[in-house]
């Protein structure tokens, strides 16, 4: 759990996944809607996927990541049974 809001608390990553929403990306597309170098983002993805916020996988020479909405879930599962 500690994981996922350390990925969460980021500006940068909660962009990310507002992408990945709507559509599967590869990290070239993603670095396109963003003005930092492509190693930057690359680490930003890769702690959305330590997370386990999402998932990554291999098509052709690209990678293409793509939302993990089960463990998204998970989190607003638990958030509600904070409300009780």
């Amino acid at each position: 759990m500690n994981s996922i809001f350390k990925a969460l608390n980021d500006e940068t990553r909660r962009e990310i996944i507002e992408l990945l929403k709507d559509q599967n990306l590869n990290a070239g597309q993603i670095a396109e809607r963003f003005n930092m170098s492509k190693p930057s983002i690359s680490h930003h993805l890769d702690i959305l996927k330590r997370a386990d916020l999402i998932t990554s996988e291999k098509k052709g020479q690209f990678i293409e990541y793509s939302l993990n909405t089960t463990i998204l879930e998970d989190l607003m599962n638990w958030i509600m049974t904070l409300k009780k």
